[in-house]
């Protein structure tokens, strides 16, 4: 059985910074000891000398293959794992949808199908319930029993997506018996359909409307909404990509009245804003996204709410669209540009520029992006950590490479950046996922197969 040694180099985890030397063996590490302190020997050496050695990240939220608004994310599980190994991503969790009028087991089997044989690293999903009837709650049980411990509801999308209150109060009914945890999409969809629909008849129709019309308090209103009918069923909740200082106030409020209440945010929200929404051309169209962005001044709430641990994860809801002949549908109309953006590639490294601006701090940098993701959603510590028998799933990472983010080197699936020409510090040099190596060097040494599906547990929600 090969054994790799990393050594020299800096391990950082969510709770440490230590000068030491990793061993790995049959896919897992084995020992962490300080550099010269011991005499392992290994077939295959890795000098991470002036390096970070730090978890593979846990994506927890991406959109593979996703059909939306007459198209489908541009990115099938080959080209978005392969391009989220680049990024120094070793474990997506992605959505599996259940069919309008079918089972939870058939849309986890179709999107088993689309995953399985292709994937450059390991995976797992969880469960978009678009139809909450008798039956598909019976489900959720035996779902949780094979490993999918999470279920998302949408209070956004009529006729796509939407549950009403009280099939979201059911589904958390079920997941506080069960132990699964509800992840909510929270916007008033019902209330912005109006506004689009008044928008339109004014001839507002450029995509700087997409973000006029999904107002901020319409997240807030919603949040709201499910933080307390979670807190009537007696269930966690799990608020994906916040966007608005107005939801980020409701998380809070939650959170100091104790209850169990958990909020992502996403690099584009910490990034972007309505200025890239507005850009000319109908270049904002690649911009469009729900929650949308926001105007900048949100952003220094949502730094702070990540540094506070009132929002605990950043994931990158990527569901990329190429811009020409995807997001053109929308010319015209703003209300049919497919809802997404790329960005499983460039977590890592946004993630990192931030530690250098002095946002965040290195081990929060590796919590929020590898550590916490994996707590939630059951794979700690198999995942997200660097620890004797957890998975070796680990990144060399140069913490002063510099390097500038672009379509024309990425390896998304998808024709433009919407990062295009930033200067970043920071880049992956060396992945293993299982301790094969995936990415040496910049090279891509890995193959399409190697990740496996990984069933998940139940999520520990501390903090």
């Amino acid at each position: 059985m090969t054994r790799t040694l990393i050594t020299g180099g800096l391990v950082i985890t969510a709770s440490d910074e230590l000068h030491a030397d990793v061993l790995v063996e049959g896919g897992r590490v084995v020992a962490l000891a300080s550099h010269g302190s011991h005499d392992w020997q290994a077939e295959h050496v890795i000098d991470a000398a002036q390096k970070y050695v730090i978890p593979g990240g846990v994506d927890a939220h991406t959109h593979m293959e996703m059909p939306f608004g007459g198209t489908q994310a541009s990115d099938t599980f080959e080209t978005g794992t392969l391009a989220a190994a680049w990024g120094g991503t070793t474990t997506l969790v992605d959505f599996a949808i259940q069919p309008k009028g079918g089972s939870l087991q058939a849309g986890l089997d179709t999107w088993h199908a689309k995953a399985d044989g292709v994937c450059a690293i390991d995976y797992a999903f969880h469960m978009i319930m678009s139809d909450v009837n008798a039956s598909s709650l019976r489900e959720m049980d035996r779902l949780v029993e094979s490993g999918v411990s999470s279920f998302k509801l949408f209070t956004a999308y009529p006729g796509v997506f939407l549950s009403d209150d009280g099939q979201i109060l059911r589904a958390m009914q079920r997941a506080a018996a069960n132990g699964a945890l509800v992840m909510t999409h929270a916007e008033n969809g019902l209330a912005i359909d109006v506004l689009v629909e008044q928008a339109l008849a004014r001839g507002e129709r450029d995509p700087r409307h997409h973000g006029e019309v999904r107002k901020a308090l319409l997240e807030a209103e919603a949040t709201h909404r499910v933080i307390r009918l979670a807190q009537v069923a007696g269930a966690p909740v799990y608020v994906v990509h916040v966007s608005a200082r107005e939801a980020v106030a409701e998380l809070m409020r939650a959170r100091d009245e104790g209850l169990p209440v958990f909020g992502e945010t996403c690099p584009q929200y910490l990034f972007l804003s309505t200025d890239n929404l507005a850009e000319p051309d109908f270049e904002g169209a690649k911009y469009v996204c729900s929650t949308p962005l926001r105007p900048a001044e949100h952003q220094e709430t949502l730094w702070r709410a990540l540094r506070t641990n009132d929002l605990q994860v950043v994931s990158t809801d990527h569901c990329p669209f190429c811009f020409k002949g995807q997001k053109e549908l929308g010319r015209g109309d703003f209300s049919k540009i497919p809802n997404g953006m790329p960005g499983v590639e460039n977590r890592m490294d946004l993630l990192h520029q931030a530690v250098v601006d002095g946002h965040i701090d290195r081990r929060r940098w590796i919590e929020i992006a590898c550590t916490a993701p994996a707590r939630m959603f059951g794979l700690h510590p198999k995942k997200g950590t660097i620890a004797p028998g957890s998975d070796a799933d680990l990144v060399i990472y140069d913490p002063h490479a510099e390097q500038t983010l672009s379509a024309r080197t990425h390896h998304m699936n998808v024709d433009y950046s919407p990062y295009e020409g930033r200067r970043v510090t920071g880049r992956v040099e060396t992945v293993l996922s299982r301790g094969v190596p995936v990415i040496e060097n910049r090279r891509h040494t890995g193959r399409a197969g190697h990740g496996v599906y990984v069933p998940r547990g139940l999520g520990h929600y501390a903090g």
